[in-house]
């Protein structure tokens, strides 16, 4: 009854044709399933063709699954996947300690040990709060797959940074 493991790309969206592909399902299938799953919201480019982000891909994994493997009827699925969200936490907010005086705020994220080589999981990523002065942060926990996927924007935006400050000086 298990879902055979698909490797979902490193992409930020995907076109139709590659869900399919990646899903195993036809177009129109997942076209019925965007008007039966209200979990299921790929965005439209300007050309009006559907740009499906990672998350739309795992859920449409998911549907398929309730549907083709644990046979859940079109209702059913939509209830089992609802309460998946609803009890899937997203965020947990604590109130960090307030920082040291070593100026650590003005320093950019790297410089903190956010994106440590040495680090095996990010776990725990540490935002500054709105309340500047405060001392307070929140906190964002993370499962392996979003640290990894946090690991490789924060790689690919240091390396566009370089790029950037590269060309300027040209």
């Amino acid at each position: 009854m298990a879902q055979t493991a698909v490797a979902i790309p490193e992409k930020i969206y995907f076109k139709i044709g590659e869900v399919c592909e990646l899903v195993g399902v036809q177009a129109h299938v997942l076209r019925y399933w965007e008007t039966e799953f209200p979990q299921l919201t790929p965005q439209k480019n300007r050309s009006g063709q559907r740009s499906y982000r990672r998350r739309d891909v795992e859920i449409s994994l998911r549907i398929k699954e309730l549907l083709y493997e644990e046979l859940y009827t079109i209702a059913g699925a939509r209830k089992r996947l609802q309460n998946e969200i609803r009890e899937t936490p997203k965020l947990k907010i604590v109130k960090a300690d307030p920082p040291s005086t070593g100026g650590a705020e003005a320093r950019p994220m790297q410089a903190r040990g956010l994106f440590d080589e040495d680090q095996d999981e990010i776990g725990e990523l540490q935002l500054p709060d709105d309340d500047a002065g405060q001392g307070t942060a929140t906190s964002v926990e993370m499962s392996p797959e979003s640290s990894e996927a946090l690991k490789s924007l924060a790689s690919h935006l240091l390396e566009l940074g370089e790029i950037l400050r590269a060309n300027r000086h040209k």
